[in-house]
């Protein structure tokens, strides 16, 4: 199987790997699509991702592909169902998983298999932690290729909800990549109001008005905290970092009204800073969420099928680009140099006869 890899020296590539064999409690599943992660991809390609040092490494973490074979002691999957979030376990050939989605094969743990036979996290024989909660079937109506969307919909959206975000409150988020968009679509369905997005992007201020933001703001060319005071006098309930811009929280410190929160959800290559809360109020507090909580990723599927189901919420929108996978290396280049969105890298029709 092929699978893109970022080497020793950051350089990316395509390599070939032996498909890896499920054991009795994994299913084989075949990749149909992977979206490329502006945050986690670009910060393990740079070696800047927090608490990940193995390399070469295979990438990606946001797939959808669908099971082509299951081991035999597998209760939770059948042949045919399209899953997110497949990975690699181990490493191929002396590449590491830095997950693996942007594989062509990956493999999925069987918790529930697992757990039939005493085999839970901590014990032996068990090969992954809690992240397996969030590999789940999504319907089978659902398009494979746009629904790699599902995997940021569930991250931001548990991100969301531990945040503590309320219907009727105020809420400043800056960036409007597909994380910011997300926050933006998901405040507008829960209620929240005036919903501000800052972006430095004419046409990601266009889009942020069609997710469902009352404002948007040039923060390039216009005064922030002068347009912010003028809609809201008293500041914002909430300020969020969703680009992993350690300013944005100084920033955020001249918005927030009285026991305003400031919520960073972005993934910073910077891990430290002088911290000004003299531009702040008297009470305030400040919470990351850089790694959603698998439980609650795993229990924000059903509300993100819903919400699509109902048509409130569309994998389409967030979209701006499908490539082939034969073009991954140019479509990470177009990331890396901020010319492109959110794009979904798509594989090549099925070729199963090397599964053995």
């Amino acid at each position: 199987m092929r699978a893109l890899v970022v080497e020793n020296d950051g350089r990316l590539g395509i390599r070939d790997f032996p498909i890896p064999l499920p054991n009795d409690y994994q299913v084989l599943v075949r990749m149909i699509s992977c979206g490329i992660c502006n945050g986690t991809d670009l910060k393990l390609i740079n070696r800047k991702l927090m608490g990940f040092d193995t390399y070469p490494a295979i990438l990606g973490h946001e797939g959808v592909g669908t099971v082509v074979k299951k081991g035999k002691k597998v209760v939770s999957f059948e042949i045919g169902d399209n899953i997110i979030k497949p990975r690699l376990y181990e490493p191929i050939d002396g590449y590491y998983p830095g997950f693996g989605g942007f594989s062509e094969y990956g493999l999925v743990n069987d918790l529930k298999a697992l757990a039939k036979d005493g085999i839970r996290p901590g014990t032996k024989g068990f090969s992954e932690s809690e992240a397996d909660r969030t590999r789940q079937i999504i319907p089978p109506d659902f398009d494979p290729v746009s629904s790699a969307m599902i995997n940021t919909f569930c991250e931001v959206l548990s991100a969301f909800g531990n945040f503590g975000f309320q219907a009727g409150e105020s809420i400043v988020i800056f960036g409007c990549g597909a994380v910011g968009q997300s926050f933006t679509r998901f405040a507008a369905i829960s209620g929240l109001s005036p919903i501000i997005v800052c972006d430095i992007k004419e046409p990601k201020l266009k889009t942020a008005q069609a997710m469902g933001a009352d404002n948007t703001i040039n923060s390039k060319e216009e005064d922030v905290k002068k347009r912010v005071l003028e809609i809201c006098p008293k500041g914002v309930d909430y300020v969020v970092d969703a680009v992993g811009c350690t300013g944005i929280i100084n920033q955020g410190m001249k918005l927030i009204k009285f026991n305003g929160k400031i919520c960073v959800y972005g993934i910073s290559t910077d891990l430290y800073m002088q911290l000004d809360w003299s531009r702040g109020p008297h009470n305030w507090s400040l919470q990351f969420i850089q790694l959603p909580t698998y439980k609650d990723e795993a229990e924000a599927l059903s509300q993100v099928i819903d919400w699509i189901k109902n048509g409130v919420l569309v994998q389409e929108d967030f979209i701006t680009d499908v490539v082939d996978f034969d073009d991954v290396i140019d479509a990470f280049d177009l990331v890396m140099r901020g010319k492109a969105g959110k794009i979904i890298v798509k594989f090549p029709p099925p070729d199963d006869s090397r599964i053995h």
